[in-house]
């Protein structure tokens, strides 16, 4: 058969820059064969179906539109010989025949081996039940809460992001007075502002069960212990399975020698609004425990933050960290970096706490210093799978333990704790239960701190680039200089680029200001696609938004404009 450019879009007259295959190549179906690189992307075109590769007919440098021919291949009636094709993955077992589409799924019972037990109902396990009933495999979803989702929909970002944007009416409505609007002093209602966390919180959870009943997901409430390779407990009952998708999540780390009182909380409890402190210290000033903070702060309570590090949020350019500890110095009590809270006594009239060489009285401590996977709780060790100390389990790029029938996704596997992350890692990990040749190879996990401002990036950061000795050079664009940020009076912002100097593309970005999440997604897309500068600076982006303020980062990397920064750095 002759095999040819599939459809493009409106690309005509596109250059080859690399042949993938020579003639007398095995290939198997969807195996690229050779790559297109527009002006705008790069792209693949992969064979139609299993065969060998009988003649080229292009070379690098021809010029391709969909239907021009490019290669006469030869289909072969068996799969591709082991001996010329390319390596594949060490097996997986094949799952059970699955069950028929829309069937309920039968009593378990530990003789009824399941296609796929999936422990986890958060964004990572949720997201690969349901991938993996889709592709027509029997799935239980085993979830220890007793609502769906995990800590993310029940104790963590959803919860979270509800009080967040209370916080922000409040702050908002601070702020108007810059704009000639004058509000009173608002009047909270804790019970109104829990039900409306608890509310977004119900609608998501009870989506998600309407969601694992459509596609016939069995759904087992309890806490969940592997008793071997092919079997676990949960709910008194036994679960044997031909597939397992460890998706456990984590939990708030604990700070040795604190006191047990019930002053003393984690993100869990701060999440349960109880009351306003008069006076709240935040231990950690990370992500979670900066968000929590303007949540209080905002309510009313007089915070105080405390971290080991020498600036907040950690891991982060130090650039992008400054608008925010500009804001929150103003309205916080105290930001104490380089600091370690040495004792907590608590007392009647309040918890003491000593750090930098004082005693200070709390009402109420928050202790946010980070999260542990739950990988060492799950009695992995009687299947055979390896989880190193601090509980996490290896794996590779197909997401596979050492035990190959066994998967793990999310905070309990390498790289960061994200929501967004499990949840393409679900994705993965069901197609790879299902048999599709499928691996990770994501290049670009966008991380988000929803504070005010919110700080957000993506890719190689200024830091990790120094660290590793890689070469870049940074454009950014202030929002000082945008008429939509000045229009909203929130200029406290500046959006950031980062790319290689010599082939121009876009390695990295940072962006600190109101909706800085909702803005980093582009960078993302540049990184994962492989764009450089020039590709974003020629992209019209609407006038006057936030999003124009990438747009002109891009044209001061791509020399466009030339009066704003840029660095280099090796």
């Amino acid at each position: 058969m002759i095999v040819e450019v599939p459809d493009i879009g409106d690309f005509t007259d596109v250059p080859i820059v690399e042949l993938l295959v020579v003639a007398g190549d095995a290939v198997a179906a969807e195996d690229p064969l050779l790559v297109l690189e527009s002006d705008k992307a790069s792209f693949e075109v992969p064979a139609p179906e299993a065969g060998t590769v009988a003649e080229l007919l292009v070379e690098v440098g021809s010029l391709v539109s969909a239907g021009t021919p490019i290669a006469r291949l030869e289909a072969v009636a068996e799969a591709v010989d082991a001996a010329t094709a390319p390596a594949s993955p060490a097996p997986v077992p094949p799952p059970q025949a699955p069950a028929a589409a829309g069937a309920p799924a039968p009593e378990v019972a530990g003789d009824h081996q399941i296609d796929l037990v999936v422990l986890g109902a958060g964004p990572g396990g949720y997201a690969a039940a349901f991938r993996a009933a889709d592709l027509g495999l029997e799935v239980v979803l085993v979830e220890r809460y007793q609502r769906l989702g995990g800590v993310c929909l029940n104790v963590g970002c959803i919860p979270s992001k509800a009080l967040l944007h209370v916080a922000k009416l409040i702050t908002d409505a601070e702020d108007a007075a810059g704009a000639g609007v004058a509000f009173g002093a608002p009047q909270i209602d804790l019970d109104g502002v829990r039900a409306f966390k608890d509310g977004a919180v119900d609608k998501l959870t009870d989506g998600i069960a309407g969601l694992a009943k459509g596609r016939g997901v069995r759904v087992v409430h309890g806490a969940a212990r592997f008793t071997s390779a092919n079997t676990l407990t949960v709910a008194e009952q036994e679960l044997a399975f031909a597939h397992c998708i460890v998706a456990a999540g984590s939990e708030p780390i604990r700070l040795p020698g604190l006191p047990d009182d019930p002053r003393i909380v984690d993100s869990t409890g701060a999440l349960e609004l109880t009351d306003v402190p008069a006076r709240l210290l935040v231990v950690g000033g990370g992500i979670i425990g900066l968000e929590l903070a303007s949540v209080y702060d905002a309510l009313g309570a007089g915070v105080t933050v405390v971290e080991l590090a020498d600036q907040l949020i950690p891991g982060c350019d130090p650039d992008l960290v400054t608008s925010l500890h500009k804001r929150i110095a103003e309205r916080y009590t105290a930001i104490h970096l380089g600091t370690r809270v040495e004792g907590v006594d608590a007392r009647d009239d309040g918890l003491h706490v000593s750090f930098a060489g004082e005693d200070h009285v709390f009402d109420r401590v928050l202790v946010a210093v980070g999260r542990s996977p739950n990988g060492g709780k799950l009695g992995l060790e009687a299947a055979g799978v390896e989880v190193d100390e601090r509980g996490f389990v290896g794996v590779d790029d197909q997401l596979r333990t050492n035990v190959a029938h066994i998967l793990a996704i999310g905070d309990v596997c390498r790289g960061p704790m994200l929501a967004h992350k499990a949840t393409h890692e679900g994705h993965l990990a069901a197609e790879v239960v299902a048999g599709h040749d499928v691996a990770w190879d994501v290049r670009a996990m966008p991380s988000v701190a929803y504070t005010d401002p919110e700080i957000a990036w993506v890719g190689l950061t200024e830091g990790a680039a120094k660290a590793d000795g890689i070469a870049f050079e940074t454009a950014v664009f202030p929002w000082a200089a945008s008429g939509r940020a000045l229009s909203t009076g929130r200029p406290d912002g500046s959006t950031k680029v980062l790319y290689d100097p010599a082939t121009r593309r876009v390695l990295g970005g940072g962006i600190v200001g109101i909706n800085a999440g909702e803005l980093i997604a582009e960078l993302a897309m540049a990184v994962e696609m492989a764009a450089d500068v020039e590709d974003i600076a020629l992209t019209v982006h609407p006038h006057p938004t936030l999003s124009e303020t990438v747009g002109l980062a891009a044209e001061a990397g791509a020399g466009t404009i030339t009066d704003l920064p840029k660095r280099r750095a090796r």
